[in-house]
């Protein structure tokens, strides 16, 4: 069988909120152990077999990062650059917690076409301008894939902030035109979205699907690729 292509972005809130998150990671890597077991010829549930690429985001510690180089007058770029070097040390903390599974090296140019048996191939920031979405979306296009899986720190996409309004809907679907309508279409460094609005855009042009999960619920991840009723939302 041929192994499916499955791009995920992962937020960098849940590798560091405020410190490595030892139990996020070690449950992450449990959890795609065990949809690995299929690529070794054990029994899966869905007998299929992956090969998955992972954009490691920054997060809160990026964001603090880049609020204080803020408060000196850095200028995006250089705001955007911090977001990517953070973004690298988490990717890295993430390729050696798959090690023997993941390719030896960080991606950081999601155009280039990585070839590998690897099972695991992971990256981060690339260029100042967009997030570790848009890159998601980028190496979605130049391995074939149709699916991102956003793993983030909420359940749903929702209609408004659910910060500031206490009757915002929770959306288990949403089309990309109705999505862009809530994030917007500016991107600015440490913006915290559902998807980023760059991202958005990029991925409506290439037809693609993106599922929103909370990645702190790793069940419901395996839900979703075991074609089952997942908790989250749809965007596509």
């Amino acid at each position: 069988m041929v192994k499916e292509t499955i791009i995920i972005s992962l937020g960098g809130s849940l590798v560091a909120p405020n410190k490595i998150d030892i139990g996020f990671l070690k449950n992450f890597r449990h959890c795609l152990s065990r949809l690995l077991e299929g690529n070794r010829g054990s029994s899966t549930k869905s007998g299929q077999k992956y090969q998955f690429f992972i954009l490691v985001g920054g997060g809160k510690i990026c964001r603090n990062y880049q609020k204080a180089l803020l408060e000196f007058g850095a200028k995006s770029a250089d705001r955007d650059w911090m977001g990517i070097n953070v973004s690298k040390l988490n990717a890295e903390i993430v390729r050696q917690l798959f090690s023997g599974y993941s390719y030896e090296k960080i991606i950081t140019d999601p155009n280039k076409k990585v070839k590998t048996s690897k099972d695991i191939i992971v990256g981060a920031g690339w260029k100042p301008g967009w997030s570790t979405d848009y890159d998601a979306v980028l190496m979605a296009k130049n391995n074939k894939a149709d699916t991102i899986i956003n793993l983030t720190n909420i359940d749903y996409v929702y209609d408004k902030n659910p910060s500031q309004f206490s009757d915002a809907k929770p959306l288990k679907e949403i089309d990309w035109k109705s999505f862009k309508h809530i994030v917007g279409d500016k991107w600015t460094p440490g913006l915290s979205m559902p998807f980023d609005p760059k991202a958005s855009k990029l991925a409506e042009r290439f037809k693609l699907k993106v599922a929103i999960i909370n990645g702190k619920y790793l069940e419901r991840l395996e839900d979703f690729l075991n074609n089952k009723p997942f908790v989250g939302t749809i965007i596509r």
